[in-house]
């Protein structure tokens, strides 16, 4: 009885009717679902994947021969002539740098593109989005919530939306 004496009191100082309260219609969006499951971002995903495929490979050869390289050195470093040991760790040092620059670029040159591609799924994803509040007249369509209730996730329908506008 009291809060909802205190809800009518709030809303009346809002100059909002209890009315207009009861009738708004409330969406959410998990935007994390939608950029796993929606076929745009699927599809971007294996794009990524296609695209890195051999950098990605090329670096696990890298680190397999640095893995080798240092794995002889510990076991015959011990009986190698200093010149020999010197110069197998100068080529470990050389190699193991080579590999971090490359790695790095690798990471970087991934996270460019995943953005790029991630920016346009979140734009078709948040068209789609729009398209629905405008034709089922939601009032709000939330993409962030601590807590949603599943009677206003439309999450589902935007993703068929966007599958359905990808075909």
């Amino acid at each position: 009885m009291k809060f909802s004496t205190l809800s009518l009191l709030a809303a009346a100082l809002l100059g909002v009717s209890q009315a207009a309260v009861a009738e708004t219609k409330i969406g959410f969006v998990n935007s994390d679902r939608v950029m796993r499951e929606a076929a745009p971002a699927v599809r971007a995903q294996q794009r990524l994947e296609k695209e890195f495929e051999k950098r990605d490979q090329e670096l696990q050869r890298i680190a397999k021969d640095l893995q080798g390289m240092q794995e002889d050195l510990e076991r015959n470093g011990t009986t190698m002539a200093d010149s020999d040991r010197r110069n197998k760790e100068r080529a470990l040092n050389d190699l193991n740098r080579d590999f971090q620059r490359k790695q790095r670029e690798f990471r970087e040159d991934l996270n460019q593109r995943r953005n790029e591609e991630l920016a346009s799924v979140l734009d078709k994803a948040n068209r789609s989005v729009k398209q629905i509040a405008e034709a089922e007249k939601y009032d709000i369509i939330f993409q962030e919530a601590v807590y949603a209730s599943p009677s206003i996730d439309i999450t589902d329908k935007v993703i068929k939306a966007l599958s359905a506008e990808a075909k």
